[in-house]
């Protein structure tokens, strides 16, 4: 087979070229129009429990797609009339964005911020603000009563910094933009969210700072931190260009493997905008994690193209020679790569899916640019007569080094490297149980500690006891629950039981409301703090609670509760859902079912929960298609075992990496274990392919390690000191995900090399002298003498 194609590809090899030229014209005209796109309803895991909860409820319930706006007065108190004249600006400013749901805008100044009083004529209810006060007019009296009205509704730590130098403003997002009907932009509201509110308002040498938070700012962050990702790309690939050239020692060779990845990236660009799809900001780096994938069997074509040329062959004979031998290792390390990203699509998150298809195509894309494209291209061009020289020199070099290596498969050195990665893979599989999905660390995990949206979140976090942290648990019961004894006792014994919850900062539920109600309508009694029994006084408390403060609808039959938690960490959403289950299962009662989950936290519980439960099936799919193509290729269960052991330790050892460095299983990381995979496998994939060609020609399997090393060795070898030093770069990136990917995959790029050369060879070395061969070795399809 690979004979036959290598026959009909350079025989129409002018063709081909010219229809992949035309292809890449068709591509590049769609490669220009791609634009990032972002959803909030892409981060939801579709047909989870949680996420059926949240969109059964999604328009009566609020909280999981808000943004906070905070003004805080850089010194003193927020009561004096210039800080109420301008937070009114504000809120009329926030009112008229795009995409806000008006009817939820809250602030002081909006007449659904009311405050109950006893007093001697009976309850007095009013707005905050009075009807008749305006930002203009408002007196030192007026702003008395407001203070004094603040602090009796009880808006302190929820609408008033608990220190009085801050107010918020709250609003919900549509998702669809009800003046356009069409899908909300959260690129351009988060550039308002800047240019329209924060630069109007907080001026240098001005008196206020201004805090936003939410996920349209977020996003807006991480797509504007992911424009570096051009500049970081640019450094990798200047990198990459000098460290190619200084192994092919060739202006041309240098060029082929780096144009066919670009070609590969125009194309796979081009065919997703086709599509209908976009890059995600939390996924903009797969295309260019592709491109390494690209660049590393780039390489493996030269080193074999140089090695033919320095022993004389010419440039077209050694593109053929690379065109065969590489073939199939190349073919079934792309594949696996290509099933690993493929298995991503098994997380029903439809970002992560979208990530899934734009990796697969830029996977299967490189078994046509670099398997067939680059040898095609190579047999092209003629070299200097001086250039076999400078090779064979530079190899001699490389050889002395590959010879130090190759001793790694004497038995009794490889008996001690195998002792010592097993221990080490021991360490690792104990220490990394102790790995987190999610977040680690307070704020957003995509940014760094000292990034605005951070720091935001930390004072805000710090000054209110109600943030964007909102775990709502929806709670269905009979209808009229609200005013029969028995339902609400039940559910303020929950109420009671979340708020002591470690990690919970405040719980808000209309028992708890009633209770306070109740204590109002008897004077302001502590005594009468309590759930009235009599059905006629439950019903008077529960009275000034209306539907509006999603705590109940209309006719009682939902009753929510609003767990307010103190940060974001995987750590603390984990704790309260723990919690909320295990009431429900502890506690049950008849008629009542208690339903998770509503929320921003309701919604990312439910996210770290599906990449917790499709991890394993999905490492579990990749190892079985390394495991049948290793079988259908050597048919050698001595060669399923050489390559899957290695690669499983530096998997673990990836998953220890994370643990100390405290970087969480997140939608940003999961990638790079997959693609970590991948690589590690193409490694293993090149070097036992060689193997079994030896082992085929009669050499013992020492031997043949060596021989293998000195054809493919330095190659691996180069491959990956060229990817972890381009990747590095990123670790100088704003943006923290694209800073821990570098380091993970920098980490993982040398792991997987040293288990490739080290390990891989050992476990070979040990079964060989376990169970000796008793029929010769066949040779892999396709495989040539170098």
């Amino acid at each position: 087979m690979v004979k036959v194609l290598e026959a009909i590809i350079f025989k129409t090899r002018l063709i081909i070229l010219l229809g992949l030229a035309v292809f890449t014209v068709i591509c590049g005209y769609y490669a220009v129009q791609l634009r990032m796109t972002a959803g909030f309803d892409k981060q939801l895991p579709v047909g989870h429990e949680y996420i059926q909860t949240f969109q059964e409820y999604r328009e009566k319930l609020f909280g999981s797609n808000r943004i906070i706006v905070v003004l805080e007065a850089k010194e003193g108190t927020i009561w004096n009339k210039d800080f109420f004249q301008t937070y009114k600006n504000l809120t009329d400013d926030i009112f008229f964005l795009p995409g806000v749901a008006r009817h939820t805008v809250t602030s002081l100044w909006t007449p659904n911020t009311r405050y109950l009083e006893i007093t001697e004529e009976g309850i007095n209810a009013d707005d905050v603000i009075g009807g008749t006060v305006t930002a203009e007019t408002m007196t030192e009296e007026d702003l008395e009563n407001v203070e004094n009205n603040v602090i009796r509704g009880g808006f302190v730590g929820r609408l008033v910094a608990e220190d009085f130098s801050a107010a918020m403003i709250v609003a919900e997002l549509l998702e669809v933009n009800p003046q356009t009907q069409k899908q909300l932009d959260y690129f351009d509201l988060a550039a308002q969210l800047e240019s329209e509110i924060r630069d109007k308002y907080e001026v240098e040498g001005g008196d206020y700072n201004v805090r936003i938070i939410g996920f349209a700012k977020l996003i807006g962050d991480i797509a504007d931190g992911a424009q570096t990702v051009i500049i970081f790309f640019s450094l990798a690939f200047v990198l990459t260009v000098l460290a190619v050239y200084l192994y092919s020692r060739s202006a041309i060779l240098t060029f082929l493997p780096l144009f066919c990845s670009l070609t590969s990236l125009v194309w796979q660009f081009g065919i997703l905008h086709f599509l209908g799809y976009g890059l995600d900001p939390l996924a903009i780096l797969v295309p260019f994690l592709v491109f390494a994938i690209g660049v590393s069997h780039g390489i493996q074509q030269i080193n074999l193209i140089t090695a033919e040329i320095s022993r004389g062959a010419s440039a077209e004979e050694a593109a053929h020679s690379s065109f065969t031998g590489l073939l199939i290792p190349g073919s079934m390390a792309l594949v696996t790569d290509l099933v690993g990203f493929g298995t991503l699509y098994m997380i029903p998150i439809p970002m992560i899916q979208e990530l899934a298809v734009t990796a697969s195509i830029g996977v299967a894309l490189k078994i046509v640019t670099n398997l067939i494209m680059l040898p095609v291209l190579a047999s092209l061009f003629t070299f200097d007569e001086g250039f076999s020289g400078r090779v064979a020199r530079a190899r001699e070099f490389r050889m002395k080094i590959m010879n130090v290596i190759g001793k790694v498969a004497y038995p009794k050195v490889s008996i001690v490297v195998f002792i010592v990665s097993f221990v080490l893979f021991i360490v690792a599989v104990i220490e990394s149980q102790n790995r987190f999905v999610g977040a680690l660390h307070p704020g957003s995990p995509e940014l760094r500690d000292d990034a605005r949206y951070n720091v935001d979140s930390n004072v805000i976090a710090n000054k209110f006891a109600l943030g964007l942290n909102l775990l709502t648990v929806v709670v269905e019961t009979p209808t009229e629950s609200c005013i029969k004894y028995p339902y609400m006792e039940y559910l303020n014994r929950f109420s009671w039981y979340m708020q002591n919850v470690d990690g919970v900062s405040l719980v808000m539920s209309l028992p708890y409301a009633a209770k306070t109600s109740s204590s109002g309508w008897n004077e302001g009694n502590l005594k009468w703090q309590a759930l009235p029994r009599n059905q006629f006084a439950l019903v008077q408390a529960v009275g000034p609670v209306a539907p509006s403060t999603g705590l109940l609808n209309q006719d009682c039959s939902v009753l929510s509760q609003l767990v307010y938690l103190e940060d974001a960490k995987a750590k603390t959403i984990e704790r309260a859902v723990h919690a909320v289950e295990e009431f429900r299962a502890n506690y049950p009662m008849e008629g009542v079912n208690i339903r998770l989950a509503s929320g921003n936290m309701g919604v990312q519980a439910a996210v770290n929960n599906a990449i917790e439960e499709a991890e394993v099936p999905m490492l579990l799919w990749v190892y079985v298609a390394i495991v049948s193509l290793v079988i259908l290729t050597y048919r050698d269960w001595r060669a399923t075992v050489a390559c899957t052991v290695p690669l499983t330790f530096a998997t673990f050892f990836g998953y220890w990496f994370m643990k100390e460095l405290e970087i969480g299983l997140t939608v940003a990381t999961l990638p790079v274990i997959v693609l970590a995979v991948g690589l590690g496998v193409d490694y293993a994939f090149y070097i036992y392919n060689r193997v079994q060609f030896h082992l085929s020609e009669g050499l013992n399997i020492t031997d043949a390690y060596q021989e293998t090393v000195h054809e493919t060795g330095m190659a691996v070898v180069f491959t990956a000191l060229t990817m972890a030093i381009g990747v590095s770069t990123w670790t100088f990136s704003p943006l923290k995900f694209q800073a821990d990917m570098g380091l993970l995959l920098s980490f993982m790029f040398m792991t997987n090399m040293l288990m490739a050369m080290t390990t891989l060879p050992s476990i070979a070395v040990i079964l060989d002298m376990l169970f000796p061969r008793k029929k010769p070795v066949k040779a892999p399809s396709g495989a040539v003498a170098h």
